[in-house]
């Protein structure tokens, strides 16, 4: 049976009340992961959209040949987008149920209980200036309200937006503060409902980003030849969280992703910029603790923190600089670990594509944009706030596509010449050990001297090209650990880390590291560096090896299930010897002192991390590790992986430079998909025109009506679960994908359980589902 990996990187668009459309959609997402985790467990799954997602799973394994799992491993998002990912996240790893959030949007997202105490007529002399507006906005004949707005919800719809715009003026009208305890209230009765499996394998890292826009800005200083340093002010933030799969399954402290989703969704206008003393106070009442809170805010707010202001930071919506957060995702993606064949897809939300926000002319009606020779030119109003609001918003996402391209394009271009180089490199390495090696128990002193010849070998093989080889090498081991020490001692300028790197550099060519010639030999200075310090050769040389297992023994090899799962097991245990090297988290006191004193003595402190790292004593328990599961393979699949393994410096040589000194984590090329509601017809076409109640106000809508957000809701599980539909059979080689027929079939199974499930819950949208029942027919 071929095993597949459907890996999506998400990326959530801000869109103000639209979030409870994509509410929805990711709600579906998590369905899908449960269904796949089940699946792959052996276990019973849930019901609803969840039983046909494991369905489906079953149905391919048996039609197709592939045992699909399906797994949701990074996360980006901006504003509202941000609000849903980081929830998300954290119910993939945790295994907490998602409904929390369900109940916090269509409970909670309305303008009545976002409204600021301060801010509420009720509670204020009423502004008699209000009323004009008011009457203007939602009483005349024909008025917006009229011609959108059901009958039935037409008073509330009314009555809500008459508090909403006589609140109090020049001040955002919404709550900070009741915002950010709404978020956490949702985080606490997530935690009530009790952690189950995450979602994700053992030892898969988990990424989420949000985007946050620094409204003051902080300083950033910046390296030029004249003058030789200047200084910008930098507004782009973006808050990670990384969850490496390992131990306790936990995203973070709650309170540190409640600040993350508050910061992002600051919309401009509407609500008021987030503080970290924003969220002291709510913890404060709650008498709660922050025990990561100083760490936290030193990772998350860096150039504030080092100032000792990380409270002064004014955070506002993340959508204002970067709504579509692509960036940090496609970082993301060289850090993942390949186990099997991947299909990797960077999907993206967009509720709205190509609906633009509402202009208003200056009898405050709605107009759109003329177009023509005589067509006027934007107003004042108009051009001010395009240039504030909807040009940084709505810019297209063509660089970033093109970029996603090229990462393809180059992952294409490696696989073929990993291909063409496989022969003559297994001839190399079979002439370098001998034609006996593979009736020999691969013990670990064999496997270490194995390796030693076939390094060598290569080196010398190489020919004048080693030498450049080598030296790339050498320069990215020297940056890493310049970096890794720069972080260490926790200086900041830009001149410091300059007298990092130059210390480094010093040092290195001091004791000799970088005679890099043809003749390099094993007592070398070079290679003396590179046992003690190349740890990402070493991962590289893993996880090719995993890659090698994926594309033979696991989809055509003979051996046993058994023996090929304990290969699969010992690989994966002894990368994790070395990646847990990677992250800062590793490093101890004595280190860190030793880092402070890089630009006076670079050898104590490459010598303390080459102490702590042990990459020796790791390489012998890695030996151990993959020769005992090498000699429970039968001859010919020992064969296969020894010639990986032992054959990897070979295609390090001829690979490296063109990667530019990185390695290739996932070897297969990335996919586009798009959930929107115009990419959604099976139940209505029409797009979000036709179905979604939030995009009217500027697409403030869903804060006005409890239907409004019953209905948004609604569709995105059901726009949702057509496209995943969709995306999941995609994944099957097209040869043997499923009939239009039986497509038509899972999605009117799964949109009917989804009205079955929800029927009892949106209390206002009854006669919305009786509509749908009919259109699905």
């Amino acid at each position: 049976m071929k095993e597949r990996e459907l890996r999506l990187a998400l990326v959530c668009y801000g869109g103000i009340s639209l979030a409870v459309y994509m509410h929805g959609i990711t709600k579906e997402i998590w369905h899908l992961a449960r269904a796949s985790r089940a699946f792959h467990d052996g276990v019973p799954s849930g019901n609803s959209s969840e039983a046909v997602y494991r369905k489906l799973l079953e149905d391919l394994e048996t039609a197709c040949g592939v045992k699909l799992r399906v797994m949701p491993d990074i996360i980006a998002g901006a504003s509202a987008g941000g609000i849903n990912g980081i929830f998300l996240a954290q119910a993939i790893e945790t295994g907490q149920s998602l409904d929390p959030l369900t109940d916090m949007w269509l409970d909670n997202a309305d303008v009545e209980k976002l409204l600021d105490p301060d801010a509420r007529p009720a509670r204020r002399i009423t502004k008699f200036w209000a009323t004009p507006l008011v009457w203007m906005a939602a009483r005349h004949p024909g008025d917006t309200v009229e011609r959108t707005v059901a009958p039935d919800t037409r008073e509330e719809v009314r009555h809500k937006l008459s508090h909403f715009i006589r609140s109090r003026w020049f001040e955002p009208p919404f709550g900070g503060e009741i915002f950010t305890a709404m978020i956490l209230d949702a985080f606490d009765a997530m935690e009530a409902t009790g952690r189950g499996p995450a979602l994700l394998p053992p030892g898969h890292p988990l990424d989420l980003f949000v985007t946050v826009t620094d409204f003051e800005g902080h300083p950033q200083s910046l390296n030029l030849n004249s003058p030789p340093q200047v200084v910008e002010t930098e507004h782009r933030l973006s808050i990670g969280f990384r969850a490496r799969g390992h131990g306790q399954r936990n995203l973070a402290d709650p309170a540190e992703l409640v600040f993350a989703a508050r910061a992002t969704a600051s919309f401009p206008g509407a609500f008021p910029p987030f503080t970290v003393r924003e969220l002291d106070r709510v913890l404060k009442r709650r008498h709660r603790a922050w025990p990561t809170r100083d760490a936290f805010l030193a990772r998350a707010l860096p150039r504030h923190a080092a100032r000792g202001r990380a409270e002064d930071a004014v955070l506002i919506d993340g959508s204002v600089l970067a709504n579509a957060p692509f960036a940090q995702a496609i970082g993301a993606l060289r850090n993942r670990p390949s186990r099997r064949e991947v299909d990797r897809r960077f999907v993206y939300i967009d509720p709205k594509p190509g609906h633009r926000s509402i202009q208003l002319n200056r009898h405050g009606e709605a107009e759109e944009a003329s177009s023509g020779e005589d067509a006027p030119l934007p107003g004042f109003f108009r051009t001010i706030f395009g240039a504030l609001s909807d040009i940084p918003r709505e810019q297209p996402i063509r660089d970033n596509l093109d970029a996603i391209d090229r990462h393809s394009a180059r992952i294409r271009r490696m696989a073929r010449i990993l291909t063409a180089l496989r022969p003559g490199i297994e001839a190399e390495v079979e002439s370098a050990i001998g034609g006996m090696l593979f009736l020999d128990r691969p013990t670990p002193a064999r496997l270490s001297a194995w390796r030693s010849k076939a390094q060598q070998r290569a080196a010398s093989s190489a020919g004048f090209a080693f030498p450049a080889y080598g030296h790339l090498k050498l320069s990215g081991i020297v940056e890493d650990l310049a970096d890794l020490l720069f972080h260490l001692s926790g200086e900041e300028s830009p001149l410091m880390r300059e007298s990092y790197r130059q210390a480094l550099w010093g040092h290195v060519r001091s004791i000799g590291a970088d005679q890099l010639t043809e003749d390099v030999g094993p007592a070398s200075a070079p290679v003396g560096f590179f046992r003690q310090h190349d740890l990402t050769f070493r991962i590289r040389r893993l996880r090719f090896l995993a890659r090698r297992l994926a594309e033979t023994l696991e989809v055509e090899g003979a051996a046993d299930d058994a023996v090929i799962q304990k290969m699969h097991d010992a690989i994966y245990a002894a990368l994790s010897h070395y990646t847990e090297c990677e992250g800062a988290d590793f490093y101890n006191g004595e280190i860190k002192a030793a880092a402070r004193e890089v630009p006076n003595d670079p050898g104590a402190a490459l010598e303390a991390v080459a102490q702590l790292r042990g990459l020796r004593e790791r390489d012998e328990a890695a030996d151990m590790m993959l020769a005992d599961a090498l000699a429970a393979l039968p001859r010919a699949a020992r064969r296969t992986m020894l010639l990986a393994y032992l054959g990897f410096p070979f295609y390090d040589i001829a690979t490296l430079p063109l990667l530019q000194g990185h390695g290739m984590d996932e070897y297969d090329p990335v996919k586009v998909d798009r959930i929107s509601p115009e990419d959604c017809s099976a139940i209505r076409s029409g797009g979000a025109e036709a179905t979604l109640k939030g995009v009217e106000f500027n697409n403030f809508g869903a804060f006005f009506s409890r239907a409004y957000r019953e209905n948004d809701y609604l569709w995105g599980r059901l726009h949702g679960v057509e496209r995943l539909l969709d995306i999941v059979i995609s994944a099957c080689p097209a040869a043997s994908r499923l009939s239009q027929e039986a497509v038509h079939q899972y999605r009117r199974t799964a949109f009917m359980a989804i009205l079955d499930e929800e029927e009892e819950r949106l209390d206002h949208a009854a006669d919305l589902i009786a509509s749908l029942r009919e259109e699905i027919g």
